[in-house]
């Protein structure tokens, strides 16, 4: 048993928990607290929906450990929002709901749209909605209820990039001078927080000599040339970065823009990257945490990378463990090879630059398939 303790709802818990035992089955069967919903169990569904440090995330597939000394908020935090009661009473002016099961999921994300998006229109709302299901209105009822909430907003009404408990309260509403920002923010570097987030370990051998390997990677502008999708947009030298990071799975893809912070310890040969960013098309963040340690493996070097990163926003639903982990370790693999043709003299052409996640896509589902015939 692991104690922990957070912010729940604004009040501190405290409790021995089992290591495996999720957010949702913890706030529902210790706590009592069943506004949450839980179904598919793979963070699919969207039911589970809650926010974690002002971030919305699914609770079935984040661990009550990972949440220590976090502040999380659940459909029953959100008794007293004015954002969220102008949505209570907008679905139920539209038939937003029947059974009713999805919807305090849906709730948080419609709250969690308007919040970072402001008024939008009806494709981007589905859009937004997407990782939300629904097994009975046909979303008709739902849609036409956030676009109500939506036009019913105060004309002061402001976009807010920043999600701390302050931002998600009352006073957020009160009238200001201040004018509507046209885009939102960019959040500032910040290591990803184990709560909420994935912690990815790998590691690949190099047959090059470590000092060789060590020298490397301070050149970042090479480093950036081998990760493919990462492209440098404002570097002088120093501590400090502006990038982009493009990925592409299926129909699905974003463009992060962001910052970044690095420092190195030539004693150890070890670095870190910190950064954040946001993807000015669906509104998604991602802030996370690079270290990498370079050690003599016999005749060559092993370069060991501890990864960890948060996603936010609609793109937020894609955090599963085993798709992560699996596109971690192609995009990992695809590096290191780009890394050995570049210590290698090697030029790199546009493949080895551009990420291609379709045979990843692929192979998982192949892989999940073959699982499920091996049985029988």
């Amino acid at each position: 048993m692991t104690r922990i303790g957070f912010t729940l709802n604004g009040k501190a818990v405290s409790a021995e928990v089992e290591p495996r035992t999720s957010l949702v089955d913890f706030v529902r069967e210790q706590l009592r607290l069943t506004g949450t919903h839980v179904a598919c169990e793979q963070g699919v569904c969207g039911a589970c929906t809650v926010t974690l440090d002002g971030e919305i995330a699914r609770s079935c597939t984040t661990l009550a450990v990972a949440c220590d000394g976090a502040d999380v908020r659940t459909i029953e935090g959100y008794e007293n929002d004015p954002l969220m009661a102008r949505l209570r009473a907008a679905f139920t002016a539209e038939h937003g709901l029947q059974c009713g099961f999805c919807t305090p999921g849906m709730l948080i994300t419609a709250r969690d749209m308007i919040r970072r998006l402001g008024p939008v229109d009806e494709a981007r709302i589905r859009v937004e909605l997407s990782g939300n299901l629904c097994r009975c209105t046909g979303y008709a009822g739902i849609v036409r209820a956030i676009r109500r909430a939506m036009s019913e907003l105060p004309a002061n009404f402001k976009i807010s990039a920043e999600t701390t408990p302050a931002a998600l309260s009352p006073a957020a509403f009160t009238p200001e001078s201040a004018p509507v920002p046209s885009a939102v923010a960019a959040p500032k570097p910040q290591p990803a927080r184990a709560g909420g987030g994935v912690r990815i370990e790998q590691s690949f051998a190099l047959p090059h000599s470590p000092e060789s390997v060590w020298a490397f990677f301070a050149d970042l502008p090479r480093v950036a040339a081998c990760l493919p999708g990462a492209e440098l947009i404002d570097y002088a030298g120093g501590d400090a970065v502006k990038g982009r990071l493009t990925a592409k799975v299926g129909p699905i893809s974003a463009s992060f823009l962001g910052d970044a912070e690095i420092s190195r310890d030539d004693a150890r040969r070890a670095g870190t990257i910190r950064g954040g960013g946001r993807d000015g098309k669906s509104g998604s963040g991602a802030t996370g945490e690079v270290e990498y340690r370079v050690h003599p493996d016999g005749a060559g070097t092993r370069v060991d990378v501890i990864i960890g990163f948060s996603l936010s926003g609609p793109l937020a639903q894609f955090g599963r463990s085993g798709l992560v982990r699996d596109f971690a370790g192609r995009m990992t693999s695809t590096f290191a090879a780009n890394v050995k043709s570049a210590l290698s003299g090697q030029a790199l052409d546009k493949d080895q630059r551009e990420f291609r996640a379709v045979p990843l896509v692929i192979s998982v589902i192949w892989n999940w398939l073959k699982k499920r015939f091996d049985r029988f």
